[in-house]
């Protein structure tokens, strides 16, 4: 009997860890992530998930043109068509974009090494089309990562990019201020030098969340000015 609880004990200690591994996207067992500067420097880096959206991202433009602040922007493939003049806007306002899959898709972290190669590598052939040089950035949906997905990134020679602030911006209840709050409170709690902070520019609250974020950056002296300095 004692040898059989030590045999579960085991198995759920691996498997907490293969859980572990795959879900946090810092935990560096699959892919090496970047996911903040090691710096002293009080600078924030600002990414942007699940565009291109035709009606928030604008909006996030000029807010970011008219702070004179710099972004990543991690596109989904299947989301450019028919929203070309907004990357092309995005490139041409000295923003990065970066691969956020081409599919996007709750089962793409269990795409097989081809499968999910592919699918990276159609994203990436259209973004470049948009870049004066290779896109070789690369979120990974939801932050999972797999053993094929280290080979993808190899394969196609990526920089995977994490993040230190995950804002949760996507499931804040309440009005616009409220959420901005909410947002505020985490960002605080972990804001550090070289801090990469993770949002989305699909919300309708997206704008509101940017200036907040911003204004409290301002007050706590830290510069965005730059985009991450990973290629």
């Amino acid at each position: 009997m004692i040898i059989l609880y030590i045999v579960i004990s085991v198995v759920l200690l691996v498997l907490a860890f293969l859980v572990w591994a795959s879900s946090s996207v810092g935990s560096g067992v699959y892919v090496h992530a970047f996911c903040r500067e090691k710096t002293s420097e009080k600078r924030a880096y600002l990414t942007f998930d699940d565009g291109p959206d035709p009606v928030m991202t604008g909006g996030i433009l000029d807010i970011l043109d008219a702070r004179n602040a710099k972004a990543v922007f991690f596109l989904i493939g299947d989301k450019v068509s028919g929203n070309e003049d907004i990357v092309k806007d995005i490139v041409s306002g000295g923003h990065e974009i970066g691969i956020h899959s081409n599919c996007h898709r709750w089962f793409f972290p269990l795409l097989g090494k081809r499968r999910m190669t592919g699918d990276l590598s159609y994203c990436k052939s259209l973004l470049d089309t948009f870049s004066d040089c290779p896109v070789k950035l690369f979120r990974p949906p939801f932050g999972v990562t797999t053993p094929n997905m280290s080979y993808a990134v190899k394969y196609l020679g990526l920089n995977v990019i994490g993040w230190d602030i995950r804002t949760f911006d996507t499931v804040v209840k309440g009005s616009s201020k409220e959420k901005s709050e909410v947002v505020l409170k985490r960002v605080s709690k972990r804001l550090r030098p070289g801090s990469v902070i993770l949002l989305h520019d699909r919300l309708p609250y997206s704008c509101a969340i940017l200036s907040a974020v911003l204004d409290y950056l301002d007050s706590m002296g830290y510069k965005y000015d730059k985009c991450i300095p990973v290629r």
